[in-house]
């Protein structure tokens, strides 16, 4: 072994000894008597990267992985930022999901918090991320932890924090908790409790269902008929009390996956988006005697909100712009007032509506740590299935409300014999037809994201689907006021293209929007038909650009 190799084994031996759980010593014990040392330095060869995201990561023994050991030195760090900063006043509240070790997870948080001489209350069991973000600012507490991976693979689980506000952390916060983490030289020098934290019961779930009811319009229409899936998830519970309190019927749930199952056996993937994920709610839909209005799932920690309705004599997934387009023009028509916000890599729909209807417009970094933050917020939306309808309530997307407000929008157009396709028709007679796809790259290695990143800078396109580039925004630069951040953006006649890398997965993302003016009804189709070339045209020359 050489001294590097025989530094890191050090280095693992020492990890052995603090690790407290019984699995991951196990898992690492094996690895260094088999003298496995390509295993052993994959997972020494750094740490995983507290971030604006938390943490995420695979399952598994050592400092790039999730594990116990992590989790109590990342409670830690965030102990000693809260102490730092003054803020003990209240509680951290700790929510978890039903992935492998959430509990565990939690649980640990728990006892460093009160081992730091703070308070913890813990949600009683597994339940949605937003009933998590709700309870932060329903309790008074100075910081909020989710142990989630949202949709990731089954390997995985993740560590999101919030502060008081209810908002996910931020910088400059994320790097100075990350600094206190750091700091932690050894699990030893962590206080752990032994108990000494509150365990809560359902007080905090019943006010975040009794808030859900403001989420609708009072006497509004409540006929639309729903098929759900939690995609092995822990949001079936939670909805359909919303839906019972709404006076909803009550959605047909997907059997396969109404449980929540952390190994998600019916799919590859537990995120909506992907492909097949949503075969079995198609399934279960045809199979109705009475066909229903909408399929509405969630993913795993019911923070985000899929919609598919009838196409002709087939079921499609709507677009998460297509749904955020929808919810907006909804809460305009009912009378909202305030700002509307997206991300940059939303659809421009947004601010079209918003410019119509004289409300405030803005665009934010990707991820609703940024939309929650904006001043005066009245609806938020993100393309990936994220909308948050009440940020009064959550500062944060919720599948929950969401689900809630597009199924009384379903109600209110059955009443008058349309669907969500009419009402999507409409905003394109209005607006224009805005049409939105993703090209995504998973990679098993990150520098191909980095090596299509530099392409893209060094050698710019001057032309993409035959239209030229008139504007391209170095992100990184902090261009149009935004925090800097990895990302190109590329204004085109008509059309729009941003390139980022993923926050929370190893893929590059490009997301293209392009938009199609439309006189009337009648030019709809074709309209559609330009659309789908053009962005066509965009996917096949972005990728050559990219060399992806």
């Amino acid at each position: 072994m050489t001294v590097s190799g025989s530094a890191t084994l050090d280095r693992a031996k020492t990890w052995l000894a603090e690790d407290p759980d019984p699995e991951t010593r196990e898992e690492l014990a094996k690895l260094i008597e088999a003298d496995d040392t390509e295993a052993i330095a994959e997972r020494f060869a750094g740490t995983l990267q507290f971030g604006t995201a938390g943490l995420r990561g695979e399952l598994g023994a050592g400092p790039m992985r999730m594990n116990r050991a992590v989790v109590i030195r990342a409670a830690a760090g965030l102990a000693a930022y809260l102490k730092a900063k003054g803020q003990t006043d209240g509680p951290v509240v700790i929510g978890y999901d039903a992935r492998h070790k959430s509990a565990d997870f939690a649980r640990d948080t728990a006892a460093v918090m009160v081992g730091a001489g703070l308070r913890a209350a813990v949600l009683p069991r597994p339940l949605p991320t937003p009933v998590l973000a709700f309870a932060i600012r329903h309790l008074g507490a100075v910081a909020g932890v989710e142990v989630t991976a949202s949709h990731n693979p089954p390997r995985d689980n993740g560590y999101k924090v919030y502060l008081g506000d209810g908002s996910q952390i931020v910088p400059p916060a994320d790097a100075e908790i990350a600094a206190e983490i750091d700091a932690v030289a050894s699990l030893n020098d962590v206080p752990r409790a032994e108990s000494g934290w509150e365990t809560l019961g359902d007080e905090v779930l019943q006010a975040y269902l009794a808030r859900t009811d403001a989420v609708l319009a009072e006497g509004s229409p409540r006929s639309a008929r729903a098929v759900y899936t939690a995609m092995h998830g822990v949001g079936k519970d939670t909805l359909l009390a919303a839906f019972a309190r709404a006076g909803f019927p009550e959605p047909v749930l997907v059997p396969e996956q109404a449980e929540p199952d952390p190994d998600f056996p019916t799919v590859a993937f537990p995120n909506p988006e992907e492909p097949g994920a949503m075969d079995l709610s198609f399934a279960t839909a045809r199979a109705q005697a009475e066909t229903p209005d909408l399929i509405i799932a969630n993913d795993p920690d019911a923070d985000r909100c899929a919609v598919a309705v009838r196409d002709g004599d087939a079921w499609r997934m709507l677009r998460g712009d297509e749904v955020g387009a929808l919810l907006a023009a909804h809460l305009v028509k009912r009378g909202a007032t305030g700002v509307l916000a997206e991300s940059i890599v939303s659809s421009s729909l947004l601010g079209r509506i918003a410019d119509a209807a004289s409300l405030p417009y803005e665009e934010t970094l990707t991820g609703f740590k940024w939309i929650a933050r904006v001043e005066g917020l009245r609806y938020g939306y993100e393309e990936a299935l994220g909308y948050c309808v009440d940020p009064e309530g959550v500062r944060d997307k919720d599948g929950i409300t969401a689900a809630l407000l597009v199924t009384e929008l379903a109600s209110e157009l059955k009443e008058q014999g349309r669907t969500l396709l009419d009402a999507l028709d409409d905003l394109a007679l209005a607006h224009g037809l805005h049409a939105t796809d993703q090209l995504s790259v998973r990679v098993e290695d990150l520098s191909v994201i980095a090596d299509a990143m530099r392409r893209l800078r060094e050698v710019p396109p001057v032309e993409l689907a035959g239209l030229a580039v008139s504007r391209t925004d170095d992100l990184a630069e902090g261009e149009g006021g935004l925090p800097p951040t990895d990302g190109l953006r590329y204004a085109l006649d008509g059309a729009r293209v941003v390139v980022r890398p993923s926050g929370t997965e190893p893929k590059l993302k490009c997301y293209l929007e392009v938009v199609v003016p439309v006189a009337e009804r009648s030019g709809l189709a074709g309209a559609r038909v330009i659309a789908a070339e053009r962005l066509a045209a965009l996917k096949r020359d972005l990728s050559v650009a990219a060399g992806i």
